[in-house]
């Protein structure tokens, strides 16, 4: 039996997404272009005072001539919700801010010591005195290492500051020579690593032996850095601590975390090595600022331990574990520690849901956490005492996608919300009620462009299973319309209720199409079990759950007309698509393939974080080659007769583009109509305002021409 709920009639999403009068022209709007969604404003993180009075926000905009980005920053008053946010000067660029509890604002910035002339090539911490008018006093200089910031963190108490960058293992301050610079055997410039080295490049950038990521402290002084600061994994004589902080290459700074009391640190890293490619483990290590080496305190944890959070009074340290050593899409569990007995408690085990992130109440008395929730991503209030775990209703609708969320005195909560029908907004709630929206980021500009509707629905799968999916489609549109398929990657991952710059079901719904996507097995948000049955079958389940979502979504639906449909993924999901070309040859009118894996065999070999594939097939290629060709999509070209868009980065280097130039030759070779998008510049994402507007042209003219024109007898 399907099961539908339609998004269009709840309250939320219209609220976020039409305005109250947009009904009255619904047919005379714009539907949403590529250029639309490149250029929205893009809502950042905010940040907060101590006593969560005021709060500052970020908002990146995109010249739609230029397509060059810039940030603006706002204040926010909390006690007085119908003032309007103030626009600050912060006097040049500025990013990764942060309020200390002197209450002033530090930030990054590459400007000009004398403020004057072009940016700099490397970064400063710098500080300004806010007044709730935006006056300010400042910019004032915090630190200038003559080398560079990636990231900073304060002290609790504004008397230290942690900076980390690219600094030599070797060295014993904040900058030396040799960062940076491999040591290489004359005179050419040709990069040379050591068997036992590990990683020798990492997503998108090459390694360089003997540098890694830092954390260093200094004394602050007046709010200026003071000393050559010390180094948080120790002196090289004295520690075997070797690894990156912030790991790589998606770690940021919830993964240092002070002391209550300002007396030391925890940080996570992995340990460099032979080994790494092959480890999801990442541990904590404690810093107590005295020289000493710094002690692993989940070192009974082989596997991965992050986001360290200690409670405001200082009694605990939560963090979020997994279990099983080299997977990494086990289930995230919230672990207490009492900081006075050592007593260590696992605390949300017997809740099936994996968590994202983690934040205490500034009274210590419970634990805000996310996580995925079926379609949904909600907010959930943890007790530390019981491990009680609550859903909480913060949206009066569907949750869809809630982040950065930080607890404010007075049991408020702020935090962000988006949707397949929104971009991201900043909502404030109170006493752990429904909350009300303080910023309008893109909502405005939406509801002056045509409206769509997101229908939930879940049908019986492979094994019987339930498995969900989503329709995404214009509202208010008349006649037939195509369909097509949308496959996410992961494969442990999910296309959920949420907003994407990237792949965006709503800008593709606007070109006329009914978008369908389906949480096949191995998805997350539906507990660990489901998660874990793509393991070893990754042709299998998935690709039954998707034939079987597409015939549910066209009997749901009978708007939607299935004899004209294409499919598209990127990752697991252009993996998919190089699957189904010779899996389901006969079912598609077109496929767009990007960064997806075509041969098994040559992935392994090429790929960085070698843990994945060993985990997903059970081991290396030597020791599993009959499984990895059981689902190795180059084994069935001879099927092949769809007609595919490929796309590709070369700086992907964890599915390296000659994955697609290898599927790009079999279409050739078999006179199949196709092309071959080719980024130089981009990894496994594009990131680029230029080159996405470049991809979405690209991937639409594909669509229409094998949905909406007449096809050329040849084709």
């Amino acid at each position: 039996m399907i099961k539908a709920f339609g998004i269009a009639a709840s309250l939320a999403a219209l609220a976020i997404s039409v305005p109250a009068a947009a009904d009255d022209h619904a047919e005379t709007r714009p539907a949403m272009s590529a250029k639309d969604l490149v250029t929205m404003p893009r809502l950042g993180a905010p940040v907060v005072t101590g006593d969560g009075r005021y709060a500052v926000y970020g908002v990146t905009d995109t010249n739609p001539e230029s397509y060059a980005r810039s940030t603006s920053w706002y204040l926010r008053d909390l006690a007085d919700l119908d003032a309007d946010p103030v626009l600050l000067d912060l006097r040049g660029s500025a990013w990764s801010l942060q309020f200390g509890s002197d209450n002033w604002l530090y930030f990054l910035s590459d400007r000009p010591l004398d403020g004057e002339g072009e940016d700099d090539s490397y970064a400063r911490v710098w500080r300004v005195a806010l007044e709730a008018n935006g006056n300010m006093t400042g910019p004032m200089l915090v630190l200038d290492p003559h080398n560079g910031i990636e990231g900073f963190k304060l002290a609790p108490d504004a008397s230290k500051i942690a900076v980390w960058a690219e600094i030599a293992r070797e060295c014993e301050k904040f900058g030396c020579e040799n960062d940076g610079k491999a040591h290489l055997p004359g005179p050419g410039d040709g990069r040379l690593y050591e068997g036992n080295g590990g990683f020798y490049r990492h997503w998108d950038q090459w390694e360089t032996p003997g540098t890694y990521s830092r954390v260093f402290v200094f004394g602050l002084e007046d709010g200026a850095a003071v000393g050559d600061g010390a180094a948080m994994d120790g002196a090289l004589a004295d520690s075997d601590l070797i690894g990156d902080t912030p790991t790589k290459p998606f770690g940021g700074d919830e993964e240092i975390a002070w002391a209550t009391d300002s007396s030391g640190i925890w940080f996570v890293a992995r340990r460099a090595g032979a080994d790494e490619p092959m480890s999801t483990n990442t541990e904590i290590w404690w810093s107590a600022l005295d020289a000493a080496a710094p002690v692993n305190i989940t070192a009974d944890n082989p596997a991965y331990d992050t986001a360290p959070t200690p409670s405001p009074d200082g009694r605990y340290l939560a963090w979020l574990a997994m279990a099983r050593p080299n997977y990494e899409s086990d289930r995230l569990v919230v672990k207490l520690r009492d900081l006075r007995t050592g007593e260590t408690r696992a605390l949300t085990e017997s809740f099936d849901r994996s968590f994202g992130s983690l934040a205490w109440t500034p009274d210590s008395r419970w634990i805000v956490a996310t996580a995925q929730d079926v379609l949904d991503t909600p907010a959930f209030r943890i007790d530390p005492r019981s491990g009680k775990v609550e859903k909480l209703d913060l949206m009066a609708g569907n949750e869809a996608h809630i982040g950065t969320v930080t607890p404010l005195p007075n049991k408020r909560l702020l935090f962000t919300r988006d949707a397949i029908s929104s971009p991201r907004e900043l909502f404030l709630s109170t006493n752990w009620k429904q909350a009300r929206p303080l910023t309008d980021i893109g909502t405005a500009i939406l509801g002056e462009r045509a409206s769509v509707v997101t229908t939930r629905f879940n049908f019986p799968g492979a094994n019987g299973d339930t498995v969900w999916g989503q329709i995404t489609k214009l509202e208010g549109h008349e006649g037939p319309m195509p369909a097509i398929l949308y496959v996410h990657g992961g494969p442990q991952g999910s296309f959920n209720d949420g907003w994407s710059s990237r792949w965006n079901p709503r800008v593709v719904a606007s070109q006329g199409y009914a978008v369908i996507s389906v949480d096949f097995h191995g998805s997350t948000g539906y507990g660990q079990e489901f998660t874990d049955s793509i393991n070893r079958d990754w042709g299998g389940k998935p690709l039954e759950d998707l034939k079987l979502g597409l015939a549910a979504a066209l009997e749901l639906d009978p708007q939607i007309d299935g004899t004209r449909a294409c499919a598209m993924g990127a990752s697991y999901g252009g993996y998919m698509m190089n699957w189904i070309a010779g899996q389901w040859p006969d079912r598609f009118d077109c496929l767009v393939q990007h960064d997806g894996l075509f041969d098994m065999r040559s992935f392994y070999y090429s790929t960085e974080e070698l843990w994945f594939p060993r985990w997903d097939f059970g081991g290396s290629y030597a020791e599993q080659a009959e499984l990895y060709e059981k689902w190795n999509p180059v084994n069935h070209v001879d099927k092949w007769q769809t007609p595919m868009l490929v796309i590709t980065g070369q700086k992907d280097f964890r599915v390296p583009y000659t994955q697609g130039l290898q599927s790009f030759t079999v279409l050739q070779e078999r006179n199949i109509p196709s092309q071959l998008l080719v980024f130089p510049e981009e990894n496994h994402w594009v990131l680029g305002a230029k080159n996405s507007l470049q991809w979405h042209n690209t991937v639409f003219a594909w669509l229409d021409r094998w949905l909406k024109q007449e096809k050329p007898a040849d084709e």
